[in-house]
């Protein structure tokens, strides 16, 4: 297989996600973590809990596809972090989303304020 045809693969893979999914993407952008610190987060984002028969099944899903990676820390633990794939698959999404989002300078204005905030 070509690498034009692993990126497109891997797009096409990501737009397929759902919106829990793509969060925990965005959640392992940060950091390797372990399956309990994925779950603070989400649940914190969402305002609600998260049980683990969403967050895990999820996690092994991404897991699958190439998108995640994990490792055990322990007999008890798993750590997960984002691979070069789910990096992509990400700037991807993002860029999607930038390109409808920017229909003018102000809004283009409004996105660099929003990066340079987090930087």
């Amino acid at each position: 297989m070509s690498e034009a045809q692993t990126v497109t693969d891997t797009n096409s893979v990501v737009r397929d996600l759902t919106a829990f999914q793509q969060n925990i993407l965005v959640i392992l952008a940060e950091e390797p973590m372990y399956g309990l610190a994925i779950k603070r987060h989400l649940e914190s984002y969402y305002g609600t809990e998260v049980n683990h028969g969403r967050l895990y099944p999820n996690l092994d899903d991404l897991v699958e596809m190439g998108l995640v990676e994990k490792s055990e820390l322990d007999k008890r633990t798993n750590q997960y972090e984002l691979t070069e794939e789910g990096h992509d698959a990400l700037l991807d999404q993002f860029d999607w989303m930038f390109e409808k989002f920017v229909a003018d300078d102000e809004r283009a204005d409004e996105l660099t304020d929003l990066v340079e905030t987090h930087r």
